[in-house]
């Protein structure tokens, strides 16, 4: 059990060696944390991180796909971020990216919808 892992130490460089450490990591996923087995499945796990970090970039979301995202997970309309942000014209004007958030409105986003300040700033 172990030498297949054991095998599979080494950094992942094709999408062969990134299927076969996935296949590895599900087969052994249960092994006990600390025992011998579940140190290398440890090290599989931040191998394979290590590679999808490098292949499988996520890029942070602008401001308004934040708060899009936001809405849809509250299941909010679009009237009910006019109710955060003062007026129906102003908040169509930020979803269509016709209006930049004002530090106020950013304020009240976060506030009121739980959305980070770092996301709605831009940084």
């Amino acid at each position: 059990m172990n030498a297949q892992l054991k095998k599979l130490m080494k950094p992942i460089r094709t999408r062969k060696d990134y299927r076969a450490a996935l296949s590895a990591l599900e087969h052994h996923f249960d092994a006990k944390p600390g025992t011998s087995e579940g140190n290398l499945v440890e090290i599989l796990a931040i191998l394979i991180e290590k590679y999808e970090e490098e292949k499988f970039p996520i890029d942070t979301p602008t401001p308004i796909e934040a708060i899009r995202f936001r809405m849809e997970q509250m299941g909010w309309t679009n009237r009910d971020l006019a109710l955060v942000l003062g007026s129906r014209s102003r908040a169509s004007e930020v979803l269509n990216e016709k209006r930049s958030l004002s530090l106020p409105m950013i304020r009240s986003v976060h506030r009121r919808m739980g959305v980070p300040a770092e996301s709605l700033i831009g940084a």
